[in-house]
Parts: structure tokens; sequence; C-alpha cells
């Protein structure tokens, strides 16, 4: 496998066994109690991503060219290096779940016994730096910041990672689509 893909990979199982260790040890909520309304607020919060993402595209142009020219580059790179349509699925589907699993699950939860709810603003904040943009692309950070507050929204309100997982896995799988192409 080539170093870069192990790279990612070690990435996103890292903060998924960080995530999961956490969450398991301060006995924090995985799961809810409504599997198929969570599976449905999941559907409604990619809706709402796309929204967001449609509203910042529109507000800062420049910006987010300058992000979409850094994943272009990314896609490039990736396919150079022989990703797999069905590697960048498996990227995807790990990285909605682990990021979610660490910045959601264990790290707002943890914030959460010191913070109460402000617990989603500091992780959204933490979600939006580990996110980077290149020079001239400050607007795609915000968006992954409020991209955050939703998904931290969602796991507040439902005590259920399931809406957040399903929403970031299939933003995640047209990104890495797009990506791929």
């Amino acid at each position: 496998m080539p170093k870069p893909f192990r790279f990612l990979l070690l990435l996103q199982g890292g903060l998924l066994l960080l995530g999961g260790g956490g969450m398991l040890l301060g006995g924090f909520p995985m799961l809810g109690r409504h599997p198929f309304a969570e599976s449905l607020l999941g559907l409604g919060l990619l809706l709402g991503l796309a929204g967001l993402e449609a509203l910042f595209r529109r507000l800062f142009p420049h910006s987010f060219h300058e992000a979409e020219r850094l994943h272009r580059e990314l896609g490039l790179a990736l396919r150079q290096a022989g990703a797999t349509p069905p590697f960048l699925l498996l990227l995807a589907f790990l990285s909605g779940l682990a990021e979610e699993v660490f910045f959601r699950g264990f790290l707002q939860s943890l914030l959460a016994l010191k913070l109460g709810p402000w617990a989603v603003l500091l992780q959204a904040f933490l979600f939006a730096l580990l996110h980077p943009a290149p020079r001239g692309a400050l607007a795609y950070t915000l968006y992954t910041g409020a991209a955050g507050l939703l998904l931290g929204l969602a796991y507040l309100l439902t005590g259920s990672l399931l809406p957040g997982v399903l929403a970031h896995f299939l933003h995640n799988a047209r990104g890495f689509y797009e990506l791929g192409r």
C-alpha cells in the first residue's frame, strides 16, 4: 500500500481508536433509541451541509475556488498513487466515522462535563482548525466549523452518532467521488 494511503488510514484509525476508547471509558452515548428517526435526521443534516456549502460558495467564491483547486490537486495525487473508487469510498466512510466518534462522541462529550452545551462550539472550532485550507481559502475553514457545529448539535440533541456519521460519510463520499473523477 502506498505511503499516502497508509498515512490517511492510520490517521483516521487513530482518531477512531482514541475517540472510541474515550467514549467507552467515559460512558458516553454512541447510539440513541430511535435509529430510523436518527437516520432521517442524518439525511436532513446532509441536505443542511449541502445548503451550507452552497451558501459559503456563493458568499466567498474566491475562497472556495482556492479550496477546490487544492482538492483537485489532492485528487490527482490520489489517482496517481493508485487510489481506486472502492478505496475512496472506504476512506469516506472511515473519515466520517472516525471524525464523528472523536470530535462529537468523545471530545464534545468530554468538554461538556465542564462546559455544558458550550462544548458544541469548542469542538466545532477544533474540528475547523484540523481541516486546514490553503492560503486564500479561509471560508473553507469557516464552512468546516459551521458543519462541525451542525453535526455537534445533532449529537447534543439525540445522544446518537448515527445522524452525524451518516451525513458526514455521504458528504465525504460525494467529495471523494469528485476527487476520483
